[in-house]
């Protein structure tokens, strides 16, 4: 199989680049002198060339030509630069240009040129930094670095800042297993922003699957990779968000910028040629056809060897597996499987896109993890006063109901959270009934408009003391019910401290104070209240990712619930023995969350230490989410 991309080999630079219907193809070398087009050799349905020296560094993208019948699907347009999609660097961002998607205009001086890589020596391959039941720490690199003050200004914003002893040290105070890095690879702004004045903050729209964003990264795959390395040294892994679902070429008013100029077959298109929409972004890549998984397995590979890292969250995972409808037994799912480079790294689907049986949660492979947002939901419902029980606990146990009954023995694929990237940070569940998107530039259309959410008597924020007093006490419940649960769970950074977007649940488009995390305004007690969650449970990990066969579900009175307690819809407690020393009891009606380590159930006070009676008697500090007053 040709290898592609570029690369330097031998004394030489070779390129190699697939189109298998274009009649030509340009490798494109830029340098002081302005572009040297050199024309590549088709070997089968790749065009390569191999040019004398070693040219690393070297600035270079390529044209096609060939049929132009976009209701065909060819799109071949020798006036479009067309970035690599096998680049590993590219020497600026994308930028939104009408000329991107008109035919016959030059693009060669707004495309980002792509850059040769040097020869680089891989670090060993190690076993993931992820336990099952851990902490996943989803994180918006720039918005999350932005204002620290104890971050250097020249770092703030990138993944060099992930690596700071300031940013580490809060990593391993809140006993974060893994950090999840929304996407970091180079991507461009939907169309419709830059008139708005806005842009995509949050990297959903990737054109380069392997180049890290210029931006983002601007040292390249040497800063992720060190970074990755200082992570590691501290105990945390790093896991990446990739976005395989579709390209930033949009639909057929998008731009020319990659695979639609060179391989067009490369996205799903229905039998009257037009573009299949899975995702709501335009286009949808075909992964029934074998360059996409290449393309895709290659990406994963590459960030593996290269970097280090532990694992992926696939976003609108379901077109992994569609062709066209979702296949459990996909191929994508065996070949990850059986490479030796990915067989053994964390998976973690987001089981879902919008099209036709989009919603797949619970069937993706035993070895995948899973987003499961009934979790989500069905626990919002039961603090609000809309649920019963009887599901809490189901959710609670692992969610048998989606992903089958657990022995006990393999470990629970539920990725259990509250709140994440899209939708309200949770304390914005507690302050907003409604969603408040007007900054997006859509006449607050965007966004999901039910989110089973409350205000607590006041929509957004308040001066009110009880109020307020009210809102943190249901943000310590919510973290507590997060933390007690079976499975491994979610904390979208700046939730452990109150972290607000003033009720805009669909901020993907704001890059500044609305979405930047404000440090020096963070709920430090609140935060130390997720700490001391998350410390009880990495105490007792593997009882957290198992549900154990044992496990006892108890009344107020320390007896085992009976049928009747749990068809009771007015019962608002519920206590569950995971099994010797370790209990959690949830309080609807207390608004309290209580995990213990010891022998009984005991609350913490406000500054997170046991009252004197269970430290006389030797028991395992516990935790809970204490009312507001006590």
């Amino acid at each position: 199989m040709t290898q592609l991309g570029a690369w330097v080999s031998d004394g030489a630079t070779r390129f190699a680049v697939r189109a298998p219907r274009a009649a030509q193809v340009w490798l494109c070398l830029f340098g002081e002198a302005g572009e040297e087009r050199h024309t590549m050799a088709r070997e089968g349905e790749v065009w390569a060339i191999a040019m004398p020296g070693n040219l690393a560094g070297a600035r270079y993208g390529y044209r096609a030509e060939g049929a132009w019948a976009p209701e065909q699907g060819d799109w071949f347009d020798p006036s479009k630069l067309l970035v690599d999609p096998y680049a590993r660097e590219l020497d600026r961002r994308f930028v939104q240009f009408p000329a991107l998607a008109e035919y016959g205009t030059d693009t060669g001086e707004i495309v980002p040129r792509a850059v040769v890589p040097a020869p680089a020596r891989n670090p060993e391959k190690e076993a993931p930094r992820f336990r099952r039941g851990g902490l996943v720490y989803e994180i918006n690199v720039r918005a999350f670095t932005m204002l620290h003050p104890e971050v250097p200004e020249p770092l703030r914003g990138t993944v060099a800042a992930l690596a700071h002893p300031v940013i580490v040290a809060h990593l391993q105070r809140l006993h974060v297993s893994a950090v999840e890095l929304m996407p970091v690879v180079a991507w461009i702004d939907e169309r419709h922003l830059p008139p708005l004045g806005l842009v995509n903050a949050w990297g959903y729209n990737p054109v380069a699957m392997m180049a890290l964003d210029p931006g983002l990264c601007p040292g390249g795959v040497e800063e992720l990779r060190e970074t990755v390395a200082a992570l590691h040294e501290a105990g945390i892994g790093v896991l990446l968000d990739l976005v395989f679902n579709h390209s930033g070429e949009s639909d057929v008013h998008g731009g020319v910028l990659s695979l639609r100029g060179l391989d067009n077959a490369a996205y799903a298109h229905a039998p009257d040629g037009s573009l299949i929409n899975d995702t709501g972004c335009g286009n949808t890549l075909d992964f029934a056809n074998p360059a996409v998984r290449r393309l895709a397995l290659d990406t994963m590979r590459h960030f593996v060897g290269a970097c280090g890292i532990d694992g992926f969250r696939f976003d609108l995972a379901p077109v992994l597996a569609r062709g066209p409808g979702f296949d459990a037994a996909a191929p994508i799912f065996a070949q990850i499987a059986a490479d030796p480079l990915l067989g053994d790294r964390v998976l973690i689907a987001e089981p879902w896109d919008i099209g036709p049986g989009g919603y797949q949660l619970g069937r993706f492979p035993d070895n995948w993890l899973e987003w499961n947002d009934r979790f989500r939901d069905d626990v919002r419902r039961f603090w609000k006063g809309e649920e019963g029980i009887a599901v809490l606990a189901t959710r609670m146990a692992g969610s048998s109901d989606i992903f089958g009954e657990n022995d006990g023995e393999a470990p629970c694929r539920s990725v259990n959270f509250l709140a994440a990237h899209d939708g309200f940070t949770l304390a914005d569940t507690v302050a907003y009934r409604e969603r408040h998107n007007q900054a997006n530039g859509e006449d607050n259309r965007d966004g999901h408009g039910d989110n089973h959410s409350w205000n607590n008597g006041v929509e957004g924020p308040s001066e009110e003391p009880a109020i307020n007093a009210a809102r943190r006490a249901d943000l310590e419940a919510l973290l507590g019910t997060l933390f007690a649960s079976t499975g491994t769970v979610m904390l979208t950074a700046g939730d452990e401290f109150a972290r607000s977007q003033q009720g805009n649940n669909n901020a993907y488009c704001q890059d500044g104070p609305l979405t930047w995390v404000d440090w020096e305004a963070r709920d430090r007690a609140l935060e130390a209240h997720a700490c001391a969650l998350s410390a009880a449970r990495a105490a007792h990990l593997d009882r957290f990712a198992h549900l154990p066969a044992d496990v006892e579900w108890l009344t107020r009175g320390g007896v085992a619930m009976t049928v009747a307690d749990w068809e009771d819809v007015g019962r608002d407690f519920l206590a569950c023995r995971l099994g010797p020393g370790l209990e959690y009891a949830i309080d609807r009606g207390a608004r309290q969350v209580t995990i213990t380590g010891g022998g009984g159930l005991v609350p913490m006070d406000r500054q997170g230490t046991l009252g004197h009676d269970a430290r006389a008697k030797g028991e395992t500090p516990g935790v809970s989410g204490c009312k507001p007053g006590e």
